[in-house]
């Protein structure tokens, strides 16, 4: 299968990114491929579609997220969308929490490598990160909207957002405690990929 190029998807988005910028998304792909199906950070079957499943999948949280201030990738796994988001937006702090200490080791080579001096590693629960702070949350394969808001909604400050990435077919509710607004980007930019809920509080 023919691979998107992620240069033209980028700025397909809307988003500039540098020639340096798309070298490093494609050198965390490598990354990915060589050492994420043996963690678990993807499946197995993933290694031949980490670029449209994963990488691109991760471009389309950039472009609603902020140039500057605090986000925090709750669960962040391998990085996705936190390590993607980072690396087109660097002046834009990103938090990477993780629980599971091989996950967050991972995480901490990946931010040293490319290297992503913007990005710091939490290695621990969601619930001790410090409430309040951040301008952007990321909530990607994590849990159900209304779980992953529970989680994401003390930890942003007034008028913060929480990017989600909904499955093909998850049914979104019309409102959430505490969100100010829900908006659902539904484009169709990608086969594999569901809509992003956006939620404001």
């Amino acid at each position: 299968m023919k691979q998107t190029d992620i240069a033209e998807f980028v700025r397909g988005l809307g988003i500039e990114a540098s020639d340096a910028q798309v070298s490093m998304l494609l050198n965390y792909e490598e990354k990915l491929v060589e050492r994420g199906g043996d963690l678990g950070l993807i499946s197995r079957q993933d290694r031949e579609r980490v670029r449209d499943r994963h990488i691109l999948d991760c471009v389309r949280a950039a472009a609603p997220s902020p140039s500057v201030g605090l986000a925090y990738d709750l669960g962040s796994g391998g990085g996705l969308p936190g390590v993607v988001v980072a690396i087109l937006r660097p002046e834009l702090k990103v938090k990477l929490v993780e629980r599971r200490a091989l996950r967050a080791a991972f995480l901490e080579w990946i931010a040293d490598e490319l290297p992503l001096p913007n990005v710091e590693v939490s290695a621990g629960r969601i619930e001790d990160v410090p409430r309040g702070l951040a301008d952007v949350c990321f909530a990607r394969a994590l849990a159900s909207l209304p779980e992953s808001w529970a989680l994401a909604s003390g930890l942003l400050k007034p008028g913060g957002r929480l990017i989600y990435f909904a499955g093909g077919q998850a049914e979104l509710p019309g409102s959430l405690p505490d969100a100010d607004s829900i908006r659902v980007l539904r484009e169709k930019v990608l086969e594999s990929a569901g809509p992003l809920a956006i939620i404001t509080r």
